[in-house]
């Protein structure tokens, strides 16, 4: 059997497959569907320093081959997940990561500093690429300038593995990974939603309350691949390869595009035990090829 164990910064992981923030709960949330530990690791639901309520409904939409959503990071505080969600999770047996956003630099900052302190959970991963909030989230990450200032003022409390999670919706998404690179980040992940929106023409309105939405799914596959492998030749950290994968051929594709590890996401929906199958997959797959250790497909796409 091949070595499918990854780093991450400090992070280590036994396998490269990793399940997507928004789209997995808390992860008990799918105890029943499949064995967590058999993974590599889980992004809980993204947390804010101060609850939020998230949008109005609806919220979400089916799309072709895609769904879009503006759930708004609907969540109940960090202090609410270190007192009460923490507890139920720290002794899973695989990493669990936590998915950071807010409305302002101060917000991200203090957030980061109270999950530092929490043993259990070794990463954070910086969301400056929503595209679901009013304030903050996306406006962070589609300027160099304004990733550089929450990069670096979370980098400061924040001293464990530290991944930022990159927006799609820019022109050149090398350059805010090089930016992440620079301020200190340990990986990137990529990519978020691309921004969309629906239209009921029977009533000639937008379907979502907020107009716009976060789109997901197979759809946005080819272009979640290339700007990987655009991003894999920019940096020389490692990269989180997530969207649109459904099975082990998809996340193999990631991976020869140059992500050391994916996310799965909207497909958690479809099928809950997706992430269990795809580390199946994945081991048949360098089995068949005579591969030693995943480690090896890496940014191995031949050009």
């Amino acid at each position: 059997m091949a070595d499918l164990r990854v780093r991450i910064g400090k992070l280590k992981l036994k396998n490269p497959v990793l399940t997507a923030s928004g789209t997995f709960g808390y992860g008990l949330e799918y105890a029943d569907f499949m064995d967590l530990s058999r993974i590599g690791g889980v992004f809980v639901k993204g947390t804010t320093l101060h609850p939020r309520e998230g949008n109005d409904y609806p919220r979400m939409v089916e799309t072709p081959s895609g769904m879009l959503n503006a759930v708004g990071l609907q969540n109940k505080g960090v202090d609410y997940f270190i007192s009460d969600i923490y507890p139920k999770i720290k002794d899973i047996d695989t990493q669990t990561m936590v998915n950071v956003s807010g409305s302002t630099v101060e917000d991200y900052r203090a957030c980061a500093e109270k999950i530092n302190a929490l043993d259990k959970i070794p990463a954070i991963e910086l969301n400056i690429s929503c595209p679901n909030v009013k304030h903050g989230g996306m406006a962070f990450g589609t300027n160099c300038s304004a990733a550089s200032e929450v990069i670096r003022a979370v980098r400061k409390v924040y001293h464990k593995t530290l991944i930022v999670k990159l927006s799609p919706n820019v022109t050149d998404i090398a350059e805010i990974a090089k930016t992440a690179e620079t301020e200190g980040a340990d990986a990137v992940s990529l990519i978020n939603t691309l921004l969309g929106m629906a239209i009921d023409a029977e009533h000639r309105k937008p379907v979502l309350s907020t107009i716009t939405g976060g789109l997901s799914g197979l759809c946005i596959k080819p272009v979640a691949l290339r700007m990987v492998y655009q991003t894999y030749k920019a940096v020389k950290i490692p990269i989180i390869g997530l969207g649109g994968i459904s099975s082990w051929r998809d996340a193999i594709e990631f991976i020869l595009a140059g992500a050391t590890a994916i996310q799965i996401g909207t497909y958690n929906f479809v099928d809950p035990a997706a992430s269990v199958k795809m580390v199946e997959g994945i081991n048949e797959y360098l089995d068949r090829h005579g591969v030693r250790s995943i480690q090896e497909l890496i940014g191995g796409l031949i050009v």
